[in-house]
């Protein structure tokens, strides 16, 4: 992306190249923005702050950006100055769009320290908060100037939480990262993280084959709002690669064997892939509607990222009527 390029390392120990990354920037001074212990941060470089925050899907409101930016002022930070966030997912996001809207723009370097934050959420630039209507509904674009996945993070996640960044891995298979099945972990991140840099640096902002990111996803969100958040991120876009496989399948757009091809890889990673028992099938196409790929779509219809012949593409005239027909034919926990 010209001069907004940036690196991402990955692999274990990368954390520790933080201050050699804020040198290069010319940073005065840093804050960290950390849902991480003190002890797992390394040192800048650079006379910085720490400012503690949690991960999780209820701290990723515009109040906790308001909240942060508060902080950075009362910090002093400037234009040349750094912000650097050490979490997962959530964290990298909502830490993104403060730095996106402090002074109009400063800069940003991401440590994601969750298997999902490492292979999606990090890098991209999207930066996202929720409100109650919905997912992800305010937010920016703004890059990172370093993405840093120190694998080491990753030795005390829990069980559940690889599961949510398998989720993310399964849904690469259908977007061209290939089969990664069996690859090591540094692998599979490498491979999500190239294919991702590949599609965003032909499209920033969304306007074509950015939509491929989202496989699974216009599901996924509508059933984390559906469920309060009670599915995780990952989780609920294992249950939307299932779907689209079925809904795919059903309007002929892929076979049988590749149908089946996609419940197969989501249970390869011991991922969910019934719908949750309590879900309500109008209010999930209610929700569905509320995703950026519906805008301009025709009553009655819906807009999903879909596998066909040629692999997966955006297909904006979905008939509402098939959608509520593979929801209904999909089991329940």
């Amino acid at each position: 992306m010209g001069e907004r390029s940036y690196d991402v390392h990955i692999g274990a120990g990368v954390r520790h190249r933080l201050a050699e990354t804020v040198a290069e920037l010319g940073a005065g001074r840093a804050v960290i923005v950390s849902a991480r212990p003190a002890d797992l941060v390394p040192d800048p470089g650079v006379p910085y702050r720490l400012i503690e925050t949690r991960d999780g899907e209820p701290h990723k409101t515009l109040a906790t950006v308001g909240e942060l930016c508060r902080r950075f002022a009362d910090a002093g930070l400037t234009r040349g100055d750094v912000v650097v966030s050490c979490g997962g997912g959530t964290t990298t996001d909502t830490v993104g769009l403060a730095a996106a809207l402090y002074h109009r723009g400063v800069p940003v370097i991401h440590l994601p320290t969750s298997l999902l934050a490492q292979v999606d959420a990090s890098t991209g630039g999207k930066t996202a908060v929720n409100l109650p209507e919905g997912k992800n509904l305010v937010g920016t674009y703004w890059q990172p100037k370093a993405v840093l996945c120190d694998t080491d993070h990753l030795a005390t996640l829990p069980e559940r939480e690889w599961r949510n960044g398998y989720g993310e891995i399964a849904r690469c298979h259908f977007i061209g990262a290939g089969d990664l099945r069996g690859r090591t972990t540094v692998e599979q991140i490498t491979a999500s993280v190239r294919r991702k840099a590949e599609i965003v640096s032909a499209d920033e902002r969304d306007t074509g084959p950015r939509h491929l990111l989202n496989y699974g996803h216009t599901l996924a969100h509508a059933l984390e709002t559906e469920t309060g958040f009670d599915l995780r991120h990952g989780e609920a876009v294992a249950i939307g690669t299932a779907f689209v496989g079925r809904l795919a399948g059903a309007l002929g757009r892929i076979d049988q064997a590749r149908t089946d091809e996609h419940l197969a890889v989501v249970r390869h990673y011991g991922l969910p892939w019934r719908l949750p028992g309590s879900a309500d099938i109008d209010r999930l196409i209610a929700l569905m509607r509320l995703d950026k790929k519906a805008a301009g779509t025709a009553p009655g219809r819906l807009a999903f990222v879909l596998d066909g012949p040629d692999g997966a593409e955006l297909v904006p005239d979905v008939p509402e009527e098939a959608v509520k027909d593979c929801l209904a034919g999909m089991d329940r926990d």
